[in-house]
């Protein structure tokens, strides 16, 4: 088990993992070398009041893929601390605590850069802003003069600190996945083997 601690620069990489995907694990590789952080955590969300529950899988088994799929890599952590909580589950809570656990790192949040557009619209964004460093990935033939204004928006009025880094087209999604499982398709080499296998053997997103 990595020691947290140690690390000065922390990435963290929230989402409803439902399922975790190969395209999750690139972005985490990419923004580590991109931003030079010593690792990532992977944040499976609890009852995050922005998604849809729908075809959502419990909290317990998305976090034990989550495990499944980081488990052989040191610079990769899995937390369960959104999962636990109770209630809809908050970015800027998470972040606090987090900040609270590791006083002495920096918190880099890893998003698509088109959360730069809607993340005013997050509940308290100024604490989100306080509290880490925003790593936004922009993909190819993103917008990239309006990303750049819209940094520059954000930064001037809640003194964020946003880095836009660009990552490649990975056409992978979590909710293509599950609708392969459901025609009864193949879902191998978007998701790590471990995870593949945990996915069938408990039949997960068939028939839905």
């Amino acid at each position: 088990m990595p020691d947290i601690a140690t690390w000065k620069k922390i990435g963290i990489m929230g989402g409803t993992f439902n399922p975790i995907h190969t395209g999750h694990l690139l972005l985490a590789q990419w923004a580590m070398e991109e931003a030079g952080l010593d690792g990532v955590i992977f944040m499976p969300t609890g009852n995050s009041y922005m998604k849809d529950k729908e075809e959502m899988l419990p909290g317990s088994e998305r976090l034990a893929m989550t495990q499944l799929a980081i488990q052989d890599r040191e610079c990769f952590s899995c937390s369960d601390l959104e999962v636990k909580r109770g209630g809809n589950t908050y970015t800027y809570e998470t972040l606090e605590a987090l900040r609270s656990m590791y006083p002495q790192s920096r918190l880099y949040f890893i998003a698509g850069a088109d959360c730069l557009f809607n993340i005013e619209k997050w509940y308290c964004p100024q604490k989100i802003f306080e509290n880490c460093v925003l790593l936004a990935a922009s993909r190819s033939g993103a917008p990239m003069e309006a990303l750049e204004k819209k940094r520059c928006e954000l930064t001037e009025a809640y003194g964020a600190e946003i880095l836009l880094m660009a990552f490649p087209n990975i056409e992978i999604s979590s909710t293509d996945i599950r609708r392969r499982r459901r025609l009864g398709r193949s879902i191998r080499y978007l998701v790590p083997d471990r995870v593949r296998e945990y996915i069938v053997r408990n039949h997960f997103y068939e028939g839905l």
